[in-house]
């Protein structure tokens, strides 16, 4: 039995509980949690401790799964986790995921563990499409579209702002750029032209609306370069958008294996829930990461290092007769 303990209970730690839940040979240890542990509750029952008494858990976890935020939970964090336990983390700002794999690569090289990061579906299992298919089709071209959804990543930025209560925020793929691709053009796309940002947030009172905004529209590796819409509403509005956190997204290949053949290759995803579907891939690569830190693997992984083998609960005789 592998087991996982959960650092941070928002709506990404609620997704790892339950996906955990479901894992047959995985047993959740804790969540550890800066809040006071009485007012969590969690949805599986599971003990919920300060994250301060982690130290008492050395050598009885086998893999932390984090779930901070990318703006600052997880850069300030993940490295001191990672000086005493294995982890799993969803970092998810691409423009700075080589500087956060050389920070934890040193430590976890220093101290003797495995950590994998930017583990979800944008970075992660996107991330595995475009290598794939690209080393399939190498002349050709990439296309990334996410949405319509909520980004979790974007809308904890928006929210870390002085003076922001609460704040949602979608992303929307501009339907002529998707139709674009889909019809084989080939276009040549900059990122403003495939995506539109719709921000809704709630602010504190007496708080400045146009200082929030330019904040916003000028954020740098989130917003700066996107036309961002920004609406003011009220908490109780973003918390009833809050409800449902749909999202999805889209990769494409169009390339050319001889100039009479073209092809364009497709994976999608459609989220009823972002944060329970990102758990789930968490916890997956939580499996991975466990096994591939029995075998002495230290240091740091991502997608793609890590043998998709290892992301199964089954043996490899069974993933042979049932899947290959």
């Amino acid at each position: 039995m592998i087991n996982v303990a959960i650092v941070g209970y928002g709506n990404l730690g609620r997704g790892v509980c339950l996906a955990v839940d479901k894992a047959p040979d995985m047993e959740c240890v804790g969540i550890f949690t800066r809040r006071a542990p009485e007012s969590v509750n969690p949805v599986i029952s599971v003990p919920v401790y300060k994250v301060d008494e982690l130290k008492n858990f050395k050598g009885k976890i086998d893999v932390l799964l984090l779930c901070g935020g990318s703006a600052t939970d997880l850069p300030s964090q993940a490295s001191e986790f990672l000086k005493d336990f294995n982890t799993v983390d969803s970092f998810d700002t691409h423009a700075k995921i080589p500087e956060y794999y050389a920070k934890l690569e040193k430590v976890a090289k220093e101290n003797g563990t495995l950590g994998a990061i930017s583990i979800g579906w944008d970075p992660g299992m996107f991330s595995i499409a475009r290598m794939l298919f690209g080393a399939v089709l190498p002349d050709g071209n990439d296309y990334t579209f996410w949405g319509k959804g909520v980004s979790q990543g974007h809308s904890d930025a928006v929210r870390r702002i002085a003076g922001v209560k609460n704040a949602i925020q979608y992303t929307i793929p501009k339907e002529q750029a998707l139709s674009s691709v889909r019809n084989g053009e080939n276009p040549t796309l900059s990122t403003r032209e495939k995506h539109l940002r719709e921000c809704f947030v709630a602010i504190e009172e007496g708080a400045n609306k146009e200082e929030i905004e330019k904040a916003i529209k000028e954020m740098p590796n989130y917003f700066a370069d996107y036309d961002t819409i920004v609406h003011f509403v009220s908490d109780e509005e973003v918390k009833d958008m809050q409800k449902k956190l749909s999202h999805g997204g889209f990769v494409f290949r169009s390339g050319k294996t001889t100039n009479e053949a073209s092809h364009l290759i497709e994976f999608s995803l459609k989220l009823d829930s972002n944060p329970e579907f990102t758990g789930s891939v968490l916890t997956a690569y939580g499996r991975a990461v466990a096994k591939m830190a029995k075998e002495g693997k230290t240091g740091v992984v991502t997608v793609f290092d890590v043998p998709i083998k290892y992301l199964s609960p089954k043996s490899e005789e069974e993933l042979r007769k049932t899947l290959l």
